[in-house]
């Protein structure tokens, strides 16, 4: 197709803005699907790992397309958490304009800021959707001022600040070019399209010249093998054609097959040209970022700028008393091929290999490397990972740390939660305003070592009712050491099935997080305890029997429920002393040394 006739745009906003809710609607008013086929009944339709669907976030880009009146629009669908900011950069360049959608309630958030900044350094055109103006606090007029005095903020050129604004309520595939009086009435989603076909431009690049192509994202097929996948800069790309990479120009390389996008699905075709996104099959040697090229102009084309990690973790195997039980691949070998197979796609990983069998891996925040743990776990590794830590970098002879800008909302009744907990690990207070008739915005500058733990603590001491978004704006001079914020664990003193008779003792001490029947190992953490000190305690102490009955003796053993920790919360909880087991089947957090006698000793010697 001739590039006059495409538009490739990206679609960019904060989390839960609603993106991939739109793009819902454009495909199925679109006709991308039959009347009868199932994903005319289904939601978020882009996000179809398990993992995007249980949490409710896009994690990784992917690519669709529409036609609409004789138009072929590739739609790049973007993660909006801040934790997958390298899916964004990596992505964006295939793109010619961007949708930035906002919440008409909550307005431009901090990776809003980010995304748009990302879209204008590289040139595109955006559209501004207020999105979820039906919501009961929606404030259409504050989100347009916020978002323009965003604009006029980072704006690198005058024509960037003067943008069209249209108006959504995306879970009704509605937009409107003004808010309407009456959201009841009737409408579609397809007068966006119209928008996007009139104010983005065709991609640029010439037919006419030499093949080139930087490598955006990979794939894999099970009968194709790798698929490479990216924006065709300049020239045509056929099947058998062949090309080289201009990073290892020495190797002749021949494509096997030429797809594109219809819909969510790639299908065949005989030749592609500039300014469309392929797929393309046949070449296994390549990396994100790498430049496909005709032999005849080897020079590379500018690789897509990611951001330095800030957070770092040891993983290793597991070494605990139930290492090999629950997993498939369990060894250091195997952990390693696994993760550079992850380093192929995931730009913002960095592993380090250390000397004693175990890796270091960088990730751009606790969520980045929690995904990719869930991820190894569901595909059958066990493995055990150490305390989250920050990334200290050496900049003008001193130490520096990460700073975030943290943006919480919370109902009124919690704003002493707010200042408590950010004014115990050193944040400072930028800005706190109302943003609805019962809800509060605080704004915070904090160290990112501060912030480990904390959504998931907020999330429970507000009930669940937090809305926290944190992003990197610097560094900073290391700060002095945070103290200690979490009580003392529980630690097994034996080896054995938990039973109820021990499990109650223990929650006279604290709270559990196993139940009777669970095996334990001694020196697993098995609770938190009530006081600043770990309690070693024996939960697989029975009840004696005796032929002496007291009025007590048959009185029932009555438990609380155990707190069960998920993966994030798991890593939230750990110390520096302590590590966390993860299995297909479970996750347990140990002490690193098991034994009390090996922990005195460590204690001594350190």
């Amino acid at each position: 197709m001739a590039k006059e006739n495409i538009r490739n745009v990206a679609v960019i906003a904060h989390v839960d803005h609603g993106k991939t809710t739109l793009i819902d609607a454009l495909l199925k008013q679109t006709h991308v699907f039959r009347d009868n086929e199932k994903e005319m009944s289904e939601q978020c339709i882009l996000d179809s790992s398990d993992l995007e669907r249980e949490k409710g976030i896009t994690i990784l880009a992917k690519n669709c397309t529409v036609f609409y009146k004789g138009i072929k629009i590739n739609i790049i669908d973007t993660p909006g958490h801040a934790d997958f900011s390298g899916e964004v950069e990596r992505t964006l360049g295939m793109a010619d304009g961007a949708l930035l959608i906002i919440d008409a309630q909550e307005g431009p958030m901090p990776q809003t800021r980010f995304v748009l900044k990302k879209a204008l350094e590289l040139g595109l055109k955006i559209i501004v959707v207020i999105n979820k103006i039906d919501k009961q606090f929606a404030d259409v007029d504050r989100a347009i001022s916020k978002t323009s005095d965003l604009f006029l903020d980072i704006a690198t050129d005058e024509t960037q600040i003067d943008f069209p604004v249209l108006y959504a309520v995306g879970r009704a595939g509605a937009v409107y070019n003004e808010v309407p009086s009456d959201l009841n009435e009737p409408q579609n989603a397809l007068q966006l399209l119209d928008k996007i076909i009139d104010y983005v431009p065709a991609p640029k690049g010439e037919s006419s010249g030499l093949f080139k192509m930087v490598v955006s994202s990979l794939d894999h097929d099970i009968h194709l093998g790798q698929i490479i996948l990216g924006k065709i800069y300049s020239g045509t790309i056929s099947e058998g054609q062949e090309v080289i990479l201009a990073q290892k120009p020495e190797t002749k390389l021949k494509i096997e097959r030429v797809m594109v996008n219809s819909g969510l699905t790639r299908i065949k075709t005989e030749k592609a040209e500039a300014g469309d996104i392929v797929a393309l099959s046949g070449i296994q040697e390549v990396e994100i970022g790498m430049t496909l090229t005709d032999p005849k102009e080897p020079s590379p084309l500018p690789a897509p700028k990611i951001s330095e990690p800030t957070l770092h973790m040891s993983l290793g195997p597991n070494t605990s008393p139930f290492s090999g039980k629950e997993g498939q691949f369990c060894t250091a070998r195997q952990l390693e091929e696994r993760l550079n197979r992850e380093l192929k796609k995931n730009l913002s990983l960095r592993v380090e290999k250390m000397d004693n069998n175990k890796f270091k891996i960088s990730g751009r925040g606790e969520l980045h490397l929690a995904i990719l743990l869930e991820t190894m776990r569901r595909e059958g590794y066990e493995m055990e990972v150490g305390k989250p830590e920050v990334i200290v970098k050496n900049i003008d002879g001193a130490d520096s740390e990460p700073v975030e800008e943290v943006d919480i909302i919370v109902p009124e009744m919690h704003v002493g939660t707010i200042n408590r907990e950010l004014g115990a690990r050193g944040g400072s207070l930028i800005k706190m305003s109302p943003l609805t008739e019962t809800e509060m915005e605080f704004i915070y500058e904090i160290p990112t070592r501060a912030l480990i733990g904390l959504r998931s603590l907020l999330l429970t001491q507000t009930k669940g009712t937090v809305v926290f978004n944190s992003i990197v704006t610097g560094y900073a001079p290391l700060g002095k050491p945070l103290q200690k914020l979490r009580q003392g664990a529980l630690v097994s003193a034996e080896t054995g099935p938990a039973l109820s008779y021990g499990l109650e003792n223990a929650q006279g001490r604290g709270i559990t997080f196993v139940d009777p029947g669970i095996q334990v190992y001694e020196g697993m953490i098995i609770g938190l305890g009530a006081k600043e000190n770990d309690i070693d305690i024996n939960v697989c102490k029975g009840k004696h029997l005796t032929n002496i009955r007291a009025a007590s003796a048959d009185k029932m053993i009555q438990l609380a429920p155990s707190t069960i920790l998920s993966l994030e919360q798991s890593l939230d909880f750990l110390e520096n002393d302590e590590l966390l087991e993860i299995t297909p089947k479970s996750l347990r957090l140990r002490k690193k040394f098991l034994t009390d006698l090996d922990r005195r000793r460590a204690k001594r010697a350190g």
